[in-house]
């Protein structure tokens, strides 16, 4: 574990280096990913086809999935249930309904909310099929009402995975993954419809292919390889530390981010001894071994708290004696835990909040997946003629600082009577 103490020279300097890496912005990645943005463009299917056989060594000949999954062994069915009542739970809560009021003038304003008719769910397959993922966002689409809900996870897809689509209301799957299958929902193949809004976790691959396509295609955020930051101090277990990154380090790809941020020196070196302990006996060693987490100790928990913003962790656990007190001051994290019976592993699987989450920094501005990001917000306006007429002085004085008269004029002319014979307008009183 790297670690930076608040009391060694140069901590500012390290601190600032180590905050600013951030797996979301790679030239060369995205060099990489412009070229396979432009096959997919120009070529389709026999792009993706192409791309599976390089990247995922499979030979695809049809891409949507057709077969019905079969039902998995009674444990892991049970547990696919239980996570997709409690996210539709959540989500049902979240749902964002229509409204209306009086502005000052006595017009009614307000905003209706529908659903978006078609949208594409990109699901990480890789070392591991993330079957949960599927549940933390079609489900969300399902229950805000989208009727086409399309999903996207690298072949061969995994049956669970499967299955898991059609209990949370999938209507279409395809076998394609990484940045050719945002590419294809974006713009369209002979098999894949384009879609209008994209969501879901990914690789690094997969988040530059989101931020390349933004704009020919609504994204939900930006949110690549898995991060955790553990606020801890005197009070903190370090085992419970220690397997909580290792959890997070194993996801694989070699951009994980994990930290712990403590106020204690004692903490801080029982948790190093605990990650080389616990790993030890990990089957997914292998993985773990690509990360090196990262320790900083800090002179109190407001520098701690400070760290963390700056940081702005996908998933952020506190484990101190003040937790509600530093969870008003944490202003960027995805995922708060509180204390130590909350490990992230329950955000991730049946809690009920999506675990799609922002990550490289993006937390400062994006929220996790919610519901109502599947739905679109139009305003409504309607005034009557007394309302219009009261408005009318604010319009003028506006149209006349920007200089768009037309613009007065669309309103004014609603207070003239009609043209009569004479062609001349009258004014209504």
């Amino acid at each position: 574990m790297k670690v930076l103490r608040h009391d060694q020279p140069g901590f500012e300097s390290q601190l600032a280096n180590s905050l600013r890496a951030s797996s979301l912005l790679d030239a060369q990645i995205e060099e990489r990913v412009r070229g396979i943005i432009t096959a997919v463009r120009e070529r389709g299917d026999d792009a993706l086809r192409e791309f599976a056989e390089r990247f995922d060594k499979v030979r695809v000949e049809q891409l949507r999935v057709t077969e019905k999954p079969r039902r998995p062994e009674a444990r892991l069915s049970a547990a696919i249930t239980t996570a997709h009542r409690n996210v539709a739970a959540f989500a049902k809560n979240s749902l964002r309904k229509d409204w209306r009021m009086r502005n000052r003038q006595g017009g009614a304003v307000g905003e209706k909310f529908d659903p978006i008719t078609r949208v594409g769910i990109y699901v990480p397959g890789g070392t591991a099929p993330l079957v949960s993922t599927v549940i933390m966002t079609v489900t969300l689409a399902k229950v805000a009402g989208c009727k086409e809900i399309v999903v996207c996870s690298p072949p061969p897809i995994n049956n669970a995975l499967l299955y898991a689509a059609k209990i949370a209301g999938a209507t279409e799957v395809y076998q394609v993954g990484g940045a050719q299958a945002v590419a294809a929902m974006a713009l369209g193949t002979g098999s894949i419809q384009r879609v209008a809004k994209i969501y879901g976790p990914g690789n690094a691959y997969v988040t530059a292919a989101k931020r390349l396509l933004f704009g020919e295609v609504g994204i939900d955020m930006l949110s690549g390889p898995s991060e955790l930051l553990v606020v801890a101090d005197e009070s903190a277990d370090p085992r419970f530390v220690a397997a909580d990154m290792l959890a997070q380090a194993e996801h694989g790809s070699g951009y994980e981010r994990v930290w712990l941020v403590t106020t204690s020196r004692r903490v801080l070196a029982e948790t190093q001894a605990e990650l080389d302990r616990q790993s030890a006996a990990l089957t997914r060693r292998e993985f773990i071994d690509k990360i090196e987490p990262v320790g900083v100790l800090a002179k109190n928990l407001k520098q701690a708290i400070a760290i963390t913003n700056q940081f702005a962790p996908e998933h952020c656990e506190l484990m101190t004696k003040k937790n509600r007190q530093v969870l008003r001051q944490l202003t960027t994290a995805g995922a708060v835990f509180l204390g130590p019976w909350t490990p992230t592993v329950v955000g991730d699987y049946v809690a009920g909040p999506s675990h799609a989450l922002p990550t490289g920094g993006a937390g400062a501005w994006f929220a996790g997946l919610t519901v109502d990001q599947f739905q679109r917000r139009t305003s409504v306006i309607e005034l009557s003629r007394s309302a219009l007429l009261k408005s009318l002085p604010a319009l003028e004085s506006f149209g006349a600082v920007e200089g768009l008269g037309a613009h007065v004029r669309s309103a004014q002319i609603r207070n003239e009577k009609p043209r009569g014979r004479s062609g001349r307008p009258g004014v209504c009183v």
